[in-house]
């Protein structure tokens, strides 16, 4: 009994153990996983569609440039695109339109940290409209190879930042937030879960029992041996009391 008793007193120690460094181990991963999120206080998905944004700009810009060394002095074609500005000839509408993406996209999904595709439905579908009216009105595909190039560029780059935002980030995180809500569901029950700690005296041997002794049982089992030992302590209590009858009866 004592061994039996031993055995299930182990298993179950053995049990909590491992159920409560099974909760410890988890509650330090959901810890891990806080502290990682507050330090990044913006996703890697979402730092690197901002770097894209970033990127869009410059480019544009540089194209920009470039085209205005190629047509001649730099402060020349500046006078001419931006203080005597013309829809027609221009390209410094292309580069402002560049500026608002930008501006509008790190605004919405860097400062204010949007999780919706409404901004970047509206800078796209504002780009492709005011491209395309461009295209149709102007006379930049009379310029060379840059009044084809910055129109497609700005325009591939618009629809690239959109299929990033709508197939990267916006999925990303919303599995992240998931998976660090079903780690905090997991952690919320694991106290529950889990068994409580050990107290000193929930498991103890009880103490042999001297009135069930090996003899009493087989007293139990024999019913005449329990009736001559009986007859036979009545008879000795007996003699006690009378030794006239213990000499009669040697």
């Amino acid at each position: 009994m004592d061994s039996r008793c031993s055995s299930s007193a182990d298993s179950r120690l053995n049990s909590r153990v491992v159920g409560s460094v099974n909760a410890a181990a988890l509650c330090a991963r959901v810890e891990s996983y806080e502290a990682a999120a507050e330090k990044k206080c913006i996703s890697d998905v979402r730092r690197t569609f901002c770097l894209f944004v970033t990127f869009d700009l410059l480019f544009i810009t540089l194209l920009w440039i470039i085209e205005l060394n190629v047509k001649g002095s730099i402060q020349e074609q500046l006078e001419k695109e931006v203080l005597n500005y013309n829809y027609r000839a221009s390209f410094f509408d292309i580069f402002l339109l560049a500026v608002f993406r930008f501006a509008a996209l790190i605004l919405a999904y860097a400062v204010c940290k949007l999780r919706h595709w409404w901004a970047i439905a509206i800078t796209t579908a504002v780009s492709c409209a005011f491209l395309i009216v461009k295209v149709i009105l102007s006379k930049l595909l009379s310029q060379g190879a840059f009044g084809y190039l910055l129109p497609i560029i700005s325009f591939v780059l618009a629809w690239i930042e959109t299929w990033m935002l709508d197939f990267k980030v916006l999925p990303q995180e919303a599995e992240d937030e998931n998976r660090f809500q079903s780690f905090m569901d997991v952690a919320e029950r694991a106290p529950l879960m889990c068994p409580g700690p050990l107290s000193d005296g929930q498991f103890y041997s009880p103490p042999e029992s001297v009135a069930d002794s090996d003899e009493d049982l087989d007293d139990k089992h024999d019913p005449e041996k329990g009736l001559i030992q009986q007859d036979a302590v009545v008879a000795s209590e007996g003699r006690k009391k009378n030794p006239a009858l213990h000499i009669l009866t040697f």
